[in-house]
């Protein structure tokens, strides 16, 4: 899996497909979210949320992983911020110390994995996260009935179709995340929908009674 072919037009596709909807998700909790000392974007892209994200968290350290080298470029571009490490590799290679991050985000990512790989990013990444963290996510969803779910079913299809084409993702459904992060004492305390249901951007925070 790798977006290095559709780095250099993913934002223009994206604001065809979407508009600002998909920014909107990534940036919904960012003014909300705890004051944290060290953060974990896995599958950031081009780095427009990492930008809000450190204009939001002044003295925040950030460690932005991306397989892609050409959107790890865009991002790096975009911040050239001496509080960033950027880190090329796939997530399931890499390796995390235990408990080192208190904010983990993972924007539009946990979608790219079939079931059983999505476990075990599930169990690295909660590994890596401190007893209280706050792990932010916006993704896409099916809505529930309606003529909603059927629209949003055809465009998920369309757009794994696509993405499985140019960078190589495995998934072909969207996953069940969150009953993966749920065992790991992280629990859904906000959320919110946006294009008539089709994302959503979700606040979990993890007890501290692990």
């Amino acid at each position: 899996m790798n977006f290095d072919r559709v780095a250099p037009h993913y934002r223009r596709l994206e604001t065809l497909a979407f508009g600002q909807q998909l920014q909107a998700a990534r940036c919904a909790f960012v003014r909300q979210t705890p004051r944290a000392r060290r953060a974990l974007l896995a599958g950031e892209g081009d780095g427009r949320f990492l930008e809000e994200l450190l204009r939001a968290q002044p003295e925040l350290q950030v460690e932005c992983l991306d397989a892609s080298a050409r959107m790890l470029a865009l991002a790096h571009a975009r911040v050239g911020d001496a509080r960033v490490q950027f880190l090329q590799a796939d997530l399931r290679a890499a390796a995390f110390p235990a408990k080192r991050y208190d904010l983990i985000v993972t924007h539009f990512f946990l979608d790219c994995f079939e079931e059983d790989e999505l476990r075990r990013v599930v169990e690295k990444l909660s590994a890596a996260a401190t007893d209280d963290a706050t792990w932010l996510i916006a993704d896409f969803h099916r809505p529930p009935r309606g003529w909603r779910r059927c629209w949003a079913r055809f465009l998920i299809s369309l757009m794994y179709l696509f993405f499985r084409f140019v960078a190589g993702i495995e998934a072909r459904r969207l996953p069940d995340y969150a009953s993966l992060l749920r065992p790991h004492a992280f629990a859904l305390t906000n959320e919110i929908a946006l294009a008539d249901g089709l994302i959503l951007s979700q606040f979990w925070r993890r007890s501290k009674k692990l």
